[in-house]
């Protein structure tokens, strides 16, 4: 559990990065309350700003296709928790391949080491 809650906060770091906004996730600490309130902010910038929203994707590198594929067979769901639950997905993988990056790194003898 401990180890998940370390996830959930680096994730909730790295997103209100990208947005430059605070995302409120109440005691429970959960992915899917991470989504619902990520999923606000997206919806305000769907309205508001979608060109931030397309430059936050784009640096995140989710991908294009997977967006359109699944707001085009999923119309009626919420566009915001799509792309929200889209985003969490991408920050997963990339805390996953930092932690076994550094991993393989921390691996190697000192004479393999740069």
């Amino acid at each position: 559990m401990q180890n998940n809650t370390l996830i959930l906060h680096e994730m909730q770091t790295n997103l209100e990065k990208l947005f430059d906004v605070n995302i409120n996730i109440p005691k429970q600490n959960s992915i899917d309350e991470l989504i619902q309130n990520l999923s606000v902010e997206i919806n305000e910038l769907i309205n508001t700003n979608f060109e931030k929203l397309i430059s936050i994707l784009y640096r995140m590198d989710v991908s294009e296709q997977k967006i359109k594929h699944l707001l085009a067979y999923n119309n009626r769901t919420n566009a915001g928790v799509i792309i929200a639950t889209l985003m969490v997905e991408r920050e997963l993988q990339k805390i996953k391949s930092r932690a076994e990056f550094a991993k393989k790194s921390n691996d190697l003898n000192e004479d393999e080491k740069w």
